[in-house]
């Protein structure tokens, strides 16, 4: 099956990819491929998958707004004086229903989903066609994979555009527009936030029964059926479903074929696994990877914290990682030194400051002249050490927690680095944990909601005034990004708002 990565390359420079201000449910999700003539052959399905897996390389998601937006929101970096202005009104919480970044995740979201409804409208039809058990097995596997594209970019915009979910009030709160058909009629309202969690299971054990676990590899630019339980562990933990994210969460610990990225073990007689892990993007932890060539790769999130290119000499970001974060590093802690460096930036205030180096740029790409471009890696073994931690713990299960904790910080730590958590202390040690492991990768607006939790920032050396004193309650309405204006008025919706459109 890993034949398949060659085609997305083939297939990434000739797919186009437009938008409008159509509603997001009537783009074409083949644009590459006519219609008539799709689906008719298990190249066709294959040329149809290549296509699920280039809209995944969109600047709007991973590689860019997705990844980006939701940490520059929350409180783990500052805008420096003389900045860009890039993502500026996610900084000062500014965020209007015609935001463009919104405009695009949500866009690039749906149109992964439509491809992969294009694929599935047509995949029982073509099955039935085949007579060969080996097409019929990759076929098969075709479809778990798409299953799985489709769950991962549900998954998303629920974390983006819906509130957190809480079991006791789920079916009363807004979800999204459950569009699973491409030929169909497309629904016009939200789901409920239940429903809408529940297609996301529904998905996934699809794409479990259907994926072997024979194909699960490290670095995996395909999904397997090790992403499928990655994204379910999640999914569970965001759901308050313990037992779930617990057990998802095993069998990739467990899982011979992934192992955490060590800072005690060397692939150079200068670079630690953990260091090979950012500057190559390659590692035994890495479950899902969105793979790039010099010919193919998406946005260059690296460019807002160093934007090197400027005059390549000075650094010019336009975020700079808060005092706060820094602070929590200790200092045996290798994650230290593989996300920041002390550098000088070229502004007239000169700011001296660790910026972040988490996506300086692959290696390989730099050779290329292609520089603050690093892979995505969406789905890593890391993350899931910290699903489980955090679901044992709400069960009472400190001990095993602690465990799991100490077992990551220990990959991490060239010496020591064992911890211990309590009933009085798990929940701040997991979020700064969570934000030593796994900062600017996503994640920490999504914890803030779903922790009930709100923060404030005091400025520091050099960041813009505006924004830098700024404080956010718990609740506060754009913890939950505003469902985009031109998908509300456009000729016969009825998608309904969030509170924070306007």
């Amino acid at each position: 099956m890993k034949y398949i990565y060659n085609a997305i390359i083939k297939m990434a420079a000739v797919i186009a990819v437009a938008l409008s201000l159509t509603s997001c449910l009537e783009k074409l999700p083949g644009d590459y491929i006519l219609e008539e003539d799709a689906m008719q052959t298990l190249s066709d399905a294959e040329q149809t998958l290549t296509g699920i897996y280039t809209a995944y390389m969109s600047g709007a998601l991973y590689s860019g707004y997705l990844t980006l937006c939701p940490d520059i929101q929350a409180d783990l970096v500052y805008a420096v004086q003389g900045n860009t202005n890039q993502y500026g009104t996610h900084w000062l919480w500014d965020i209007r229903s015609t935001n463009s970044e919104i405009e695009s995740v949500y866009a690039a979201l749906y149109r992964v989903i439509g491809r992969c409804n294009f694929y599935l409208d047509q995949v029982d039809e073509l099955r039935s066609t085949l007579t060969d058990d080996e097409e019929i097995k990759y076929l098969d596997f075709y479809t778990g994979e798409v299953y799985c594209a489709r769950a991962l970019a549900y998954s998303e915009l629920l974390k983006c555009f819906c509130k957190a979910y809480d079991p006791a009030t789920a079916e009363n709160e807004l979800g999204v527009v459950l569009a699973d058909t491409y030929f169909g009629q497309k629904p016009a309202t939200r789901a409920s936030l239940k429903e809408s969690y529940e297609f996301v299971i529904r998905d996934l054990r699809k794409a479990q029964e259907l994926l072997d676990e024979d194909n699960d590899g490290f670095d995996a630019p395909y999904f397997t059926k090790a992403a499928a339980h990655a994204i379910h562990a999640r999914t569970a933990l965001y759901m308050q479903d313990w037992d779930s994210a617990i057990e998802h969460s095993t069998v990739l610990i467990d899982s011979d074929a992934f192992a955490l990225a060590s800072a005690r073990g060397y692939v150079s007689s200068t670079q630690t696994y953990l260091d090979y892990l950012w500057t190559n993007d390659s590692s035994y932890e890495n479950i899902w990877r969105i793979g790039y060539t010099t010919t193919s790769y998406g946005g260059a999130q690296g460019s807002v914290f160093l934007n090197f290119t400027t005059d390549f000499y000075y650094y010019y970001p336009d975020y700079v990682p808060a005092q706060w974060v820094l602070d929590l590093y200790a200092s045996g802690d290798a994650r230290y030194n593989a996300y920041f460096a002390r550098l000088q930036t070229g502004y007239p205030h000169q700011l001296v400051w660790p910026l972040l180096v988490k996506y300086y740029g692959n290696e390989a790409l730099m050779q290329n002249l292609i520089y603050h471009v690093n892979m995505p890696k969406p789905l890593r073994l890391a993350e899931q050490y910290l699903i489980r931690a955090e679901a044992y713990c709400r069960k009472g299960g400190f001990a095993q927690a602690s465990a799991d904790l100490s077992a990551l910080r220990e990959s991490r730590y060239t010496s020591g680095g064992t911890i211990s958590v309590n009933a009085g202390n798990w929940l701040e040690t997991i979020s700064d944990e969570r934000v030593r492991e796994l900062y600017m990768e996503g994640f920490r607006l999504q914890d803030l909601k779903r922790w009930g939790k709100g923060f404030e920032r005091t400025p520091q050396s050099q960041t813009q005034s505006e924004g830098s004193s700024l404080k956010i309650e718990a609740g506060d309405p754009l913890f939950v990004w505003p469902i985009p204006n031109h998908e509300i008025v456009s000729p016969g919706s009825q998608i309904q708002p969030n509170e924070s459109n306007r």
